[in-house]
């Protein structure tokens, strides 16, 4: 089994003979590459041409975050083994064609939505207050397919997650995590804080996937493709953030695992302490290792595998023209 590590401390991330050793506060920590796929950096952490030679030999991502606010920063993505240029010029075709790349689109805004409504379902089927921001929500989804152009998609996807996001505080009924308003960069209270930590932790995961499919990550179809960034993890991530994210966040709020205590104010907004990483890290990982029973391949899969399965559904649409159809959880 694939197994992420996460480093929260400062310190300096090297090669040691044929393994990885963690040099900090707290002494050595070794690091066997045996089945480590990805490194998530939180810290200040120092790495050597000699550790990144090794990483990109054993095929292993490290994914970068500001030590401050935890923003993503970056990563360092092994050249690919499995790149194809066929699959990239296809994927390329479909961007650069409008009416290819909406067809796209369209699909992850509603898969987005539509995982979001089941989310609320399940929570109003429970005597939770969320049914006028269904309607709302239900009512906008309904325009998907007259919206022709990518801004403007990209508004009405945004205008749906701001009506789910308000379905929160009826949800989670705590005066210590209310919603407002979405902000980020940095986030202004602590529900915010969670979003985009979540968030962040996502994309990162969705591009670990990515990098074992023969997609090419930089070519994405909702989010628009530039020099400066990944954007097909961010597309596939949107089906995604409902059903593990935002899980996530009312299971560590509901249960009091994460409370106002585990984070602390910056000097423009709130940042996790160390406490509510490690505990967001714990149950996030049990929420990717969770299965549930797939109809279509009639058998038990782990929510990280459907994240890997949607990437290979993204691959045959752009290669063999079959149609893609974004999952929507059954719930």
């Amino acid at each position: 089994m694939s197994r992420s590590v996460y480093l929260f401390s400062d310190g300096c991330l090297r090669r040691k003979d044929n393994t990885l050793v963690f040099e900090g506060a707290e002494g050595n920590r070794y690091l066997p590459v045996q089945n480590i796929h990805e490194i998530y950096l939180f810290g200040n952490v120092e790495l050597t041409k000699s550790l990144l030679e090794f990483c990109a030999q054993k095929e292993i991502l490290l994914h970068i975050f500001n030590s401050e606010y935890d923003y993503y920063m970056g990563t360092f993505y092994p050249r690919e083994h499995l790149n194809a240029g066929y699959v990239t010029v296809k994927q390329a075709e479909h961007y650069l064609d409008p009416h290819r790349r909406m067809q796209l689109a369209r699909r992850f805004v509603e898969g987005a939505a539509k995982n979001m409504l089941a989310v609320l379902r399940y929570y109003h089927n429970r005597g939770k207050d969320v049914a006028d921001r269904m309607a709302l929500m239900e009512n906008l989804l309904e325009r998907v397919e007259d919206v022709l152009e990518i801004p403007e998609l990209m508004a009405l996807e945004g205008n749906i997650r701001e009506h789910y996001y308000h379905a929160f505080d009826a949800i989670l009924e705590n005066q210590d995590f209310v919603f407002e308003r979405r902000t980020r960069r940095p986030p202004r209270n602590e529900l915010n804080t969670l979003i985009s930590f979540g968030n962040a932790i996502l994309y990162s995961t969705v591009l670990r996937e990515a990098y074992k499919t023969h997609l090419d990550p930089r070519i994405g179809y909702l989010h628009t493709t530039n020099f400066h960034r990944f954007s097909l993890n961010l597309d596939v991530a949107e089906i995604f953030k409902p059903l593990l994210v935002d899980r996530v966040i009312f299971t560590v709020i509901g249960k009091r695992m994460i409370t106002k205590r585990d984070f602390e104010a910056k000097l423009q907004g709130l940042a996790l302490k160390e406490s509510g990483r490690k505990t967001w890290i714990t149950e996030w990982t049990k929420r990717l290792d969770t299965t549930i029973r797939h109809r279509s391949v009639g058998r038990e899969v782990s929510y990280r595998t459907l994240i890997r399965m949607e990437l290979y559904k993204v691959e045959k649409h752009v290669v063999e023209g079959i149609p893609y159809r974004p999952f929507v959880t059954q719930w």
